[in-house]
């Protein structure tokens, strides 16, 4: 198998025809009925007890009477018998990947806020159970190349195969269907936690309705002014340099693995010249696979490890076995975080809103060519999305999307310090209007704190009492960077 332009530009964003601002408002709240269910993070995992629904909403929200989509809804009870009428929404990341999904895999982060209030999980239209919006990657129709014919290719193929007009799946039409939900299931004013791209929606949900917003919670900061894209090779290799640094400086790291830098630019350079077959078990299935590994397979797995304590611990060890020639162990990452991807992200929904949110305002980021190809990821990323979203036809976005977010609503905001796409800056950045506002940094994270540490107290305390300026939240101080694997027994001591 050959990794084709299609799966690396997607691996890279682990970013209006119509204008306005569609209101769920405008209509009558429906009613929605739940039945008992169960949600899992996907087959092979337990499942969680809920109970679930299908809510019709408009596929345009502008005409009412026009195609119909149906949302997947579920609640999963607060752990009281009179919970608060105000329940946590999580949103997930991606863009592409469903809240339930994302919700079953991190469930035990929002334990502490489910104590007094319910779990409202909705998947973004296009995404999960909601109207899916998914592209099925040949992996031969782009070879290792990069070619813009065979991108164009394979993206118009993308759309003559979605089920609707992908025009209407961005973030200005998803912030209407959470208030169509919110008021069709009878819930006061909602807390929202969005991660990494949910951020976004968060955010514009809090702008679009801040008297049916209680609070927000926004992990991995995406500031609504920055076009994500461009920036994410600078990040991506700023991360990489911060966990060479941490192994020069641990001794332990620095005796296995000496000159890690400089053999992870030649393991780099060698890829890119001849990409090596690997003969593996899929870690999965086991089935015999064999990948043909090449430079962008290299840069997919490393960025993608970056963004986990765990697999971030793994990183020397994997780039030394690499460059020693044995490929077995990457590789086999390689094709967890693919099939994880393949399997959990919606890529129609995903380039709806890359193509309309971001790739439109490319021009805008001050980073250079010469920046990006002093990078491991390089300018590829920028230039196939670019190349995509030429003939990706721009969707509904609120002409004051773009603007920061300026409200008195409370507003956490959870940074990692090595995040490799979302750094604490662009909490920074995002926080520039926010009045009652609270950032907190987890030294040596990544990507997603909402599992990590104390985290999960922290954010039920600020649910709870939303006084930014009354969180304890001391705790942060003990965040560790998970030691480095020195073998493959297990961390070091």
């Amino acid at each position: 198998m050959r990794i084709s332009i299609a799966t690396t530009v997607f691996i890279g964003l682990l970013t209006a025809l119509l204008t306005g601002h569609p209101s769920a408002a405008q209509t009558p709240a429906a009613t929605l009925e739940l039945e008992d269910c169960r949600i899992n993070a996907g087959p092979e995992f337990p499942g969680i007890k809920a109970r679930c629904g299908n809510f019709v909403r408009p596929l345009n929200p502008e005409n009412p009477d026009g195609e119909t989509i149906e949302l997947f809804v579920a609640v999963v009870a607060a752990l009281t018998l009179e919970p608060a009428g105000d329940p946590i929404v999580p949103i997930a990341g991606g863009p592409g990947q469903a809240s339930s999904t994302f919700y079953a895999s991190v469930f035990s982060a929002f334990e502490p806020l489910r104590r007094d209030r319910d779990v409202l999980l909705i998947d973004q239209r296009g995404t999960g159970k909601s109207a899916l919006m998914n592209c099925d990657v040949d992996e031969d129709v782009v070879q290792i190349e990069y070619s813009v014919e065979q991108t164009l290719e394979a993206t118009e193929s993308c759309l003559n195969d979605l089920p609707y007009d992908p025009r209407f799946f961005t973030t200005s039409v998803a912030v209407t269907d959470i208030e169509a939900v919110r008021q069709a299931l009878g819930y006061g004013p909602i807390n929202l936690y969005g991660v990494s791209y949910g951020s976004r929606v968060a955010q514009h949900f809090a702008r679009r309705y801040p008297e049916s917003t209680r609070s927000v919670i926004l992990d991995g900061v995406v500031p609504p002014q920055l076009a994500l894209g461009p920036a994410i090779a600078l990040e991506a290799q700023r991360a990489l340099e911060a966990v060479f640094s941490r192994c020069t400086e641990e001794p332990g790291c620095a005796d296995a693995f000496p000159d890690l830098s400089e053999r992870f630019a030649s393991l780099a350079a060698d890829l890119a010249e001849s990409p090596v077959t690997v003969d593996l078990p899929h870690p999965f299935s086991g089935r015999p696979e064999t990948l043909e590994f090449n430079d962008d397979a290299l840069s997919g797995a490393i960025r993608l490890m970056s963004y986990h304590p765990m697999t971030i611990a793994m990183l020397p060890l994997m780039i030394n076995e690499a460059a020693d020639g044995n490929f077995l162990p990457i590789a086999a990452q390689f094709i967890n975080i693919r099939d994880s991807l393949t399997e959990s992200m919606a890529g129609g929904m995903h380039n709806a809103v890359v193509c309309t949110e971001d790739a439109p305002f490319f021009s805008g980021e001050a980073v250079s060519d010469e920046e990006l190809a002093a990078t491991y990821i390089g300018p590829l990323l920028r230039e196939s999305l670019i190349t995509m979203c030429s003939v990706w036809p721009e969707g509904v976005m609120d002409d004051d999307f773009k603007q920061p977010l300026a409200t008195n609503i409370p507003v956490l905001l959870l940074s990692g310090e090595v995040d490799p796409i979302t750094p604490p800056g662009y909490a920074e950045m995002a926080a520039v209007d926010l009045d009652r506002a609270l950032l907190l940094t987890g030294r040596s994270q990544g990507h997603g704190l909402a599992p990590r540490g104390c985290t999960p107290d922290v954010m039920a305390e600020f649910v709870n009492g939303l006084d930014v300026t009354a969180v304890d939240s001391s705790c942060f101080e003990r965040h560790f960077a998970m030691p480095f694997f020195l073998d493959f027994s297990g961390p070091a001591p």
